[in-house]
């Protein structure tokens, strides 16, 4: 069954050069060919705001870059996330724009169902993918993957997602160049199987 993918390049750095629009667009041109309908948004070409109070958090209206991610957002049954890992973290731009987005209202009810907020993203499914400098085993079992799980349970989860998987390329710098044709020729297998 043909999906709706929502592919997020979550690396704030333009320059094309940079392995995670390579694995972005690689992810694409797999699902074009499963037959999955497909929007692409890059971070690197979004110019927004960062959210500085609770009120602006709660009351305040995204701007028009931001609503059009967000409706792309809702839109999708299935959203890849996908970002360079710095300083433990995802890149500050991306948790800005995911706050943006993620907003009340959108992405969850003020309103209670017992003592959980009620879940407005309900029934999707995510990738997450993440590059960086250290080996990814030592990411996952030394670091405990700390970053990626708090965008999967406190993030995605929080707001409906049933299935959120996740892909970690580690010692990016070092990769030959037969290793990024591997993880390219992955994310276009991923891509078409929206996965």
């Amino acid at each position: 069954m043909a999906e709706r993918i929502l592919i997020l390049d979550g690396h704030p750095d333009p320059a094309p050069d940079r392995f995670v629009h390579a694995l972005a667009r690689a992810y694409s041109e797999g699902a074009e060919t499963g037959g999955h309908d497909v929007v692409a948004v890059r971070l690197a070409d979004i110019e927004f705001p960062l959210l500085r109070s609770e009120a602006d958090y709660q009351r305040g209206e995204p701007v028009e870059a931001v609503r059009r991610v967000q409706a792309n957002f809702d839109w999708a049954s299935h959203v890849v996330i996908l970002y360079p890992l710095w300083l433990g973290g995802m890149p500050a731009m991306l948790k800005g724009l995911l706050e943006q987005m993620l907003r009340p209202g959108f992405a969850f009810s003020t309103q209670q169902l017992g003592r959980w907020p009620v879940k407005l993203q309900s029934g999707k499914s995510a990738r997450i993918i993440v590059t960086m400098g250290m080996p990814a085993a030592v990411y996952r079992f030394w670091y405990r993957a700390h970053s990626l799980r708090s965008l999967q349970r406190n993030v995605l989860r929080f707001v409906g997602f049933r299935r959120v998987s996740s892909t970690t390329i580690g010692a990016i710098a070092e990769l030959t160049p037969q290793q990024r044709r591997g993880w390219l020729d992955t994310m276009r297998e991923l891509g078409r199987a929206a996965q």
